[in-house]
């Protein structure tokens, strides 16, 4: 989940069974939210009526349910119940368990196309798990009874049932909670930004001044390559499209950008960026990857990454996750002048997703930095997507160096990806925006200036080649 500052719980007329360190848990998965106990069964009964009378058009809500084993589990939607009779597309759901003194374990929908099934009947994630079912105290889950997924089309989510809740379907209570952002009370008082950025039409017009004079450090390099590298979805190809649009004055949309599942880029792409539709190319090119994914054999290879640092895999290759590139492929392979290599690495991740990062993509990441570092390339992240993650940011983006939500995300990236809390610059990307916006202007040219500066650290470290 995503948007808010502090976590608190407001339980009405209601009591909730979670106890203060499982309240803090769930909250940790839903990322600092407001909690209204909507239904609880032990009051209100298992019946998929009294579900629905309370839950119905609530908007995003968490179901906690307690099994006789002491395993705390449930799901989350960002979707409302509407007894609509249809699938509901949420990429957003996910399952949880919390048992004992550990993390929590999250199992994110593979497709959120079917992340639940809306009926009259008892709520349910994927078609898959259902609770209170046949109104009744019981969890029925149909990979459990036999049922071989999804209409034919696969679980939407991957469990195993002695994980999540033990094998014990018998609950002994259910509760469903509201989700709601809550705002950040630093903002209603003016604070002092924790970074200093002038909103200002002159500062936009000082940075694309900035940027258009850059020179690389290295005669022999005219422009600067930059590596965006990042997990499907995150804004790699809109970072890129942001920027030609700032520089073009209009929306473009060059690069391929959306939300599939899957990685909309298949190819590695070079993208120069033009000053305006009749310009010169600007000193640096924007490399567009690959999605990062979990699963082996499944996004970006290592190994490819690796070749595309060195300089070795030409504009337009199409990947193949399940066979890396070999340069040996190139008809004419010559080693890579350092004009062809990459000068600077971004890690572009998206801010509502972060404390959902699953261990193996925290592990990809290291060691493609492990790879990075030891060609002392130097290394940035792009927080994006600010906004959906923070409701006072959303309001008003100069917000964004403000709330100390924003601040904590950065933070955390920062630790999960060990990268410097300097390094790491948050952005928003222009997604369904028709006009340019001051604002979201500065941020995107910051992080490009900032950009290009560690391509020079680098080029001023490797000397004359």
């Amino acid at each position: 989940m995503k948007k808010g500052s502090k976590r608190s719980l407001s339980l009405n007329s209601l009591t909730s069974s979670l106890s203060e360190d499982q309240r803090k848990q769930l909250c940790g998965l839903l990322e600092n939210v407001e909690l209204t106990l909507l239904f609880k069964a032990s009051v209100h009964g298992y019946q998929a009526s009294a579900f629905h009378q309370r839950c119905d058009r609530q908007g995003p809500t968490v179901l906690v349910a307690y099994n006789r084993s002491g395993y705390i589990f449930g799901g989350y939607t960002s979707v409302d119940y509407t007894q609509s009779g249809r699938d509901v597309t949420d990429e957003e759901a996910f399952l949880f368990s919390i048992r004992g003194g550990g993390a929590p374990l999250c199992f994110k929908v593979n497709s959120g196309q079917y992340a639940r099934y809306d009926d009259a009947g008892a709520p349910n994630f994927g078609d898959q798990l259902y609770f209170c079912y046949s109104n009744q105290a019981t969890v029925y889950d149909q990979g459990q009874n036999g049922y071989g997924g999804y209409g034919g089309r696969g679980n939407p989510f991957n469990f195993d049932p002695a994980t999540l809740y033990g094998n014990d379907t018998q609950l002994r209570e259910c509760e469903v909670y509201k989700v709601e952002e809550k705002k950040d009370p630093q903002i209603s008082v003016k604070m002092k930004p924790w970074r200093n950025v002038q909103w200002t039409e002159k500062r936009r017009d000082e940075l694309m001044k900035m940027i258009r004079d850059y020179k690389p450090l290295m005669p022999s390099v005219s422009r600067v390559r930059i590596l965006m590298i990042g997990p499907v979805g995150a804004g790699k190809s809109s970072f890129f499209n942001s920027i030609n649009s700032v520089f073009m004055g209009r929306m473009t949309s060059k690069a391929m950008s959306g939300s599939a599942g899957t990685s909309l880029t298949t190819q590695f792409r070079t993208y120069p960026v033009k000053d305006g539709r009749e310009g010169k190319p600007l000193p640096f090119v924007l490399c567009d990857t690959m999605g990062l994914e979990e699963q082996s054999g499944a996004g970006l290879d290592i190994d490819d990454i690796s070749s595309i640092l060195q300089g070795h895999v030409p504009d337009r290759y199409k990947f193949n996750p399940t066979t890396p590139f070999q340069p040996e492929e190139q008809k004419a392979f010559r080693p890579p002048s350092l004009q062809e290599k990459i000068h600077c690495v971004v890690y572009v991740i998206d801010a509502t997703k972060i404390s959902l990062m699953s261990s193996k993509l925290e592990e990809k990441l290291a060691a493609i930095r492990k790879k990075v570092n030891s060609l002392g390339i130097p290394q940035m992240v792009l927080m994006t997507k600010v906004d959906e993650a923070c409701s006072d940011v959303e309001e008003d983006l100069q917000n964004i160096y403000i709330t100390s939500y924003v601040k904590t995300k950065v933070q955390e990236v920062s630790s999960r990806l060990g990268v410097p809390v300097s390094c790491v610059l948050p952005v928003k990307n222009y997604s369904q925006e028709l006009e340019l916006e001051l604002n979201c202007d500065v941020l995107l040219l910051t992080a490009l200036q900032q950009m290009l500066n560690f391509a020079d650290d680098y080029l001023d470290d490797v000397g004359p080649i």
